[in-house]
């Protein structure tokens, strides 16, 4: 493991930040690398790759038999190639785009890379939507919205009631996987790969540039209602290219990654899948979730496959490190070969930050870089980065190439704004959205805060300081900082909170609705693993570590907007139809004190009843 370089000075360029105050207390932040020139489509990355590297493997998924099968570069190349030809045959009408219900896969990705090669705008729509909604209201939404050309599913037989409830909205052509008895009007996707019609996709190719439409993205719905964000190709391609400049150790080490995290959110399609198809790495598509009962295909597959980068969200990275612990093989695999963990999509609890740096440093002898970066769906999504090894978990990082950054005083937070090739040119359809997303100097509004790691040394970074819309006050007139307080909780609520919903507004004190880790529930109150949720969590020593941790909490001093005086343990999972969480686990915080309304009240209630811990 020693020629592994794990050195951050070595495998990032060193941070950095060019500084400037306005009279009115605005500060502006730039990178001062310029961004370099990027490349005009995500399509001339394959093409790239196909020719210096034909033969490596570019996607792999598990088959049948749970063995590894994909494609090459070349092959991959060749298949875009058919299916682009089959697609500019169909003579789709323009800016219609191509949908996707379907979860990430091979056939997935390449109907994905054909659209983006030939400029056919591509939309992934959640398979949630679809498969797990009781109603289909969302889906049916964004597909009234979107007046797609072309619906691929991969299994006619599990999208059908789904398909079934916007047969009526669309007059798109139906593509679903070889092998799932179609219905009639339904083309195959092996029907896609006929013979190439080299002159058309040369021409279609050669007119896609950076102003072409690449995706609708629609935004997770963890604010509001989804929003659909038109990505450009310069936003994908300047994206990417910033992040060449900042981790130059990819032109090195082709990156291997093992990911679940799906394309209809930015962080798994344009920073993921995108990172590796830029620098010419592989992925294996991985087919579980940080879920219970879907988790344990993850680490299977990591057991399997040694990546050179590791991505997840904190909900993941809470499910790993128990694997981990107690996974001598899984351990030794996992970091046999790593060279830098990533977290994003909200702040990693400081709790699993210092256990995955020790468990690294036991495995390998030196800790593995920790990093993450932020951004939105509209910044595609990314526009800092922390490309160095902070001293603790939240700290975001720098701009990016490219990149400027607008800090605008917002009572006592600092509100941040974004400015850049890759933020997006605005909302479908809606006019009204995209005229609001933006100030009088072009910033797009993307309602969060920030505050400096270290005020005094500016390149050290910024620290996510929660949402403008989230904090609200308490009676006494104090502001809580919502993410702040949240991750807190989290953190000293362990092993117990998975996540936590922060209640509070306009009341005496703060109280927590814990969504909690059942299965580390039991194993704290020493129950079996059928034991059912309900008597987990009225267990008394699952009741007393919540007390403990909320006095644990109130220790840390700070005054009444710091802790909770009292918690109540949901049973009930949050719900994807009441947009109570998202398909990557985040919890929509507004949402579920809509839905919840009465057990906010209980909770709050002058006498409290037994269910509330205090």
């Amino acid at each position: 493991m020693a020629d592994i370089e794990r050195d951050p000075a070595r495998l990032f360029a060193a941070p950095a930040v060019t500084v400037t105050q306005r009279d009115d207390g605005t500060i502006l932040l730039q990178s001062p690398l310029p961004l370099a020139p990027y490349q005009r489509c995500i399509g001339e990355s394959l093409e790239h790759w196909a020719r210096e590297t034909p033969d490596r493997a570019f996607l792999l998924e598990r088959n049948a038999q749970g063995d590894w099968q994909g494609v090459t570069y070349a092959e991959a190349l060749h298949k875009v190639h058919q299916i682009a030809t089959s697609l500019l045959g169909m003579r789709l009408p323009a800016g219609q785009p191509v949908a996707v219900l379907s979860d990430n896969s091979v056939q997935h990705a390449l109907l994905m890379l054909a659209c983006l090669h030939v400029g056919l705008p591509y939309a992934a729509i959640s398979p949630a939507y679809s498969l797990m909604s009781q109603d289909h209201a969302k889906l049916k939404s964004l597909i009234r919205r979107l007046q797609p050309s072309v619906i691929y599913v991969a299994n006619a037989q599990r999208f059908q009631p789904a398909l079934a409830a916007i047969d009526d909205l669309h007059d798109a052509h139906l593509i679903v996987s070889d092998g799932t008895a179609p219905p009639p009007e339904a083309r195959t996707f092996s029907s896609l790969l006929g013979a190439i019609d080299d002159a058309a996709v040369t021409a279609a190719f050669s007119q896609t540039g950076p102003d072409t439409v690449a995706k609708i993205l629609f935004t997770s719905g963890s604010i509001s209602e989804p929003k659909g964000v038109i990505n450009t190709q310069r936003m994908l391609c300047a994206s990417q290219q910033g992040k060449a400049q900042l981790w130059p150790f990819l032109a090195q080490t082709p990156p291997v990654i093992v990911d679940w995290l799906p394309w209809n959110h930015t962080f798994g399609a344009n920073h993921n899948f995108n990172l590796v198809l830029k620098h010419g790495g592989t992925l294996y598509i991985d087919a579980g979730k940080p879920m219970p009962g879907l988790f344990d295909a993850s680490v299977a597959n990591l057991r399997d496959v040694a990546p050179t980068l590791y991505f997840n969200v904190p909900r993941g990275f809470d499910m790993l490190v128990t694997a981990l612990r107690t996974d001598a093989a899984l351990r030794k695999n996992f970091f046999s070969r790593l060279q830098v963990m990533f977290y994003a999509g909200s702040a990693l609890p400081q709790n699993l930050w210092e256990a995955l740096l020790e468990l690294s440093q036991q495995e390998t002898g030196q800790p593995i870089p920790m990093v993450t970066a932020w951004g939105s769906t509209e910044t595609s999504p990314l526009a800092t980065d922390c490309h160095y090894q902070a001293p603790h978990s939240g700290v975001i990082g720098l701009p990016i190439p490219g990149v400027e950054l607008k800090l605008v005083p917002n009572g006592d937070k600092l509100e941040i704004r974004v400015r850049g090739p890759n933020v997006m040119p605005g909302y479908l359809k809606q006019p009204e959205l995209t005229a609001n997303a933006f100030d009088d100097e072009g910033f797009y509004l993307i309602g969060d805060a920030v505050r400096f790691a270290d005020p005094a040394r500016p390149e050290r970074g910024l620290i996510f300081d929660g949402r403008v819309a989230e904090d609200f006050k308490l009676t006494s007139g104090t502001w809580v900082n919502v993410g702040g307080v949240r991750i807190k909780g989290i953190e000293m609520l362990a092993p117990v909170a998975q996540d936590i919903v922060v209640t509070g507004h306009d009341r005496d004190s703060i109280g927590f609705l814990v969504f909690p880790n059942v299965a580390a529930c039991r194993q704290l109150a020493g129950l079996p693993a059928d034991a059912p949720p309900a008597e987990v969590l009225a267990h008394d020593a699952v009741r007393r570590r919540v007390q403990q941790g909320l006095a644990a909490l109130k220790n840390l001093g700070g005054g009444s907007s710091t802790y909770a005086t009292r918690a109540l343990l949901l049973t009930d999972p949050p719900s994807v139809d009441a947009g109570e969480i998202t398909d990557k686990g985040y919890i929509n915080q507004s949402a579920v004190l809509k839905q919840r309304a009465a057990l906010v009240e209980r909770l709050n209630a002058a006498e409290p009843g037994q269910d509330v811990i205090v």
